[in-house]
């Protein structure tokens, strides 16, 4: 298969290196200074149990949107587009996707946060949207390798139907192949709903006090604030008829903490860089969707209002 990734930060250089183990054709689309460093360099992958893996330019074709702002040197080529990119970034994303897509093709959308898949679904065509998350861990260093710092899983779905159909077991096959322990969820909503979940349960919390992941579990304070953002957004789902009572909750939660406990979050490093984070389609909508509900999220809403406030003065 043809495989696009589209966004190589932490997650996409994860999965693009991942995938470098296998036999089929990988593209990444970046810009800038990433894709240079790529075409340049290749790739350097620390695995999560040790090994460092240099990975060659010539393993990846490279697309850099700052020149080829859609990618139409490579348009009707793609069998998988996987969008790794910013939730802030999907009407684009999914416009570069939709131009790359053979026409059997399909996209996987991989991004935190609520709304995405929905997004895509009105610009590529809901049959072609695979939603999909993961709890493996990740992070970019400043030289641009990237760190699996926590070993986890990926579940992708369809919202149309209940089963995979061919291109998404050949998928679920290449994810399987590349060691990041794929399955395929009957029930979409449900697992980007979790997976939004643990986001606001240690995302924000990381992003605000500059914490790896394990720093919350071994925090009472921050272990509290942690279950209270969780609880708050299940509430919520619970309101979208999206039940949760046979998941012990915390125990999800502090096992994610724990796999990636080594690992700086996104959000984190978003911030750090002087970048926009998630935290709209995380806590931002989580809070909106409450409102709707007459639910009281105070944790939510508190968490969104400071990583904004640090986001913009950081911008600024």
């Amino acid at each position: 298969m043809r495989i696009a990734v589209l966004g190589v930060g932490s997650i996409g250089g994860l999965i693009l290196g991942a995938l470098s183990k296998t036999e089929h054709h990988l593209i990444a689309v970046s810009r800038g200074e990433t894709a240079l460093r790529i075409s340049a360099e290749g790739m350097v992958l620390h695995h999560h149990n040790g090994p460092i893996e240099m990975i060659p330019p010539g393993r990846f074709e490279i697309v850099d949107t700052m020149i080829d702002e859609e990618a139409y040197s490579i348009s009707h080529s793609v069998d998988i587009a996987i969008i790794c990119g910013k939730s802030g970034d999907t009407e684009l994303l999914g416009r570069i996707a939709r131009n790359v897509l053979a026409s059997s093709g399909m996209v996987l959308s991989m991004q935190n946060g609520l709304g995405n898949v929905e997004k895509l679904n009105e610009i590529i065509g809901k049959e072609r949207v695979l939603g999909g998350s993961t709890t493996h861990g990740a992070w970019k260093d400043d030289s641009g390798s990237i760190h699996w710092a926590g070993f986890g899983d990926i579940t992708i779905g369809s919202l149309e139907r209940k089963l995979p159909g061919k291109i998404e077991t050949s998928l679920i096959q290449a994810f399987e192949d590349a060691n990041l322990k794929p399955s395929w969820s009957e029930n979409l909503n449900s697992s980007i709903w979790m997976k939004a979940i643990i986001n606001v349960a240690i995302n924000p919390i990381c992003a605000i006090a500059g914490l790896e992941n394990g720093m919350i579990e071994s925090d009472p304070y921050l272990l509290s604030l942690s279950m209270a953002a969780a609880s708050e957004a299940v509430t919520v789902a619970r309101n979208k008829g999206i039940d949760f009572s046979d998941i012990d909750i915390e125990n999800k939660v502090i096992g994610v903490i724990r796999s990636t406990s080594n690992n700086r979050c996104s959000m984190l490093q978003d911030l750090m860089s002087g970048r926009r984070t998630e935290i709209d389609s995380l806590c931002g909508r989580i809070s909106e969707e409450a409102e709707a509900f007459g639910v009281p999220v105070p944790i939510n809403t508190t968490l969104y209002a400071l990583v904004k406030a640090i986001e913009t003065a950081n911008i600024e």
